[in-house]
């Protein structure tokens, strides 16, 4: 199959309402001119170094994610085009990309990231973290930043069982928060759950965008 078939097969399994973002990672540029000349319009990247060669190479009607863990020293290189960065995980981080977005004029979509694996490599916030956040003055001071969801990753195992407790866990998180900060915000609607190995799971708990990256392009470069 083509990459665009890759793309459109997955899709159909979906409904409307659930986007599909293609991690072009460490993808040659062929690939992703290939989605590209298909219609995907949308992609995520985990590596400010790579999104930023990568903005500046395809047209600038791409969406560019950003879903890998963001250092705030590097926040600046892509706040003039980044659409969303799903990986906000600390109040400092925030301040930062809303200091970045003022200086360009922008306001800078995001998803908070919870914890909710079980492995120590992956980054987040607690629920208690992002309340606490979400109730401080100096958030309720940033102007330039939208928080429009959650984003979570599950712990990297064959165990669909532990993998579906998690998601539910972010899913019931997400209500919470929405119901306790976001009640009358129409724009916090975002739930940023499922890779290539358990979209299906993250699916069923009410994931709105998975992030997928071998399913379609197929085995990354390793360098």
């Amino acid at each position: 199959m083509s990459i665009s078939e890759n793309i459109q097969k997955i899709k159909k399994q979906l409904s409307k309402n659930i986007t599909v973002i293609p991690v072009s990672k460490r993808q040659p540029y062929e690939l992703i001119q290939e989605a590209y000349d298909g219609g995907q319009r949308i992609f995520g990247e985990n590596k400010v170094q790579e999104l930023r060669e990568k903005h500046e190479k395809f047209p600038l009607d791409i969406e560019w994610h950003m879903i890998g863990h963001l250092q705030t020293n590097k926040v600046k290189y892509i706040a003039p085009f980044i659409n969303l960065i799903h990986s906000v995980d600390s109040l400092k981080l925030l301040k930062e990309i809303n200091k970045r977005a003022k200086q360009n004029e922008r306001i800078i979509n995001c998803l908070l990231q919870i914890y909710i694996a079980k492995e120590k490599s992956k980054f987040g916030l607690s629920f208690e973290e992002i309340e606490n956040l979400l109730s401080s003055d100096d958030f309720n001071n940033l102007e330039n930043i939208k928080i429009i969801g959650l984003m979570g990753m599950a712990t990297n195992t064959p165990e669909k069982e532990k993998i579906k407790i998690e998601f539910d866990k972010l899913k019931n998180a997400f209500e919470k928060i929405k119901s306790s900060f976001f009640k009358n915000d129409k724009n916090f609607k975002e739930l940023s759950m499922g890779m290539s190995g358990d979209y299906k799971i993250a699916i069923e708990s009410g994931s709105t965008m998975v992030r997928v990256g071998s399913l379609i392009f197929g085995k990354r470069n390793p360098h």
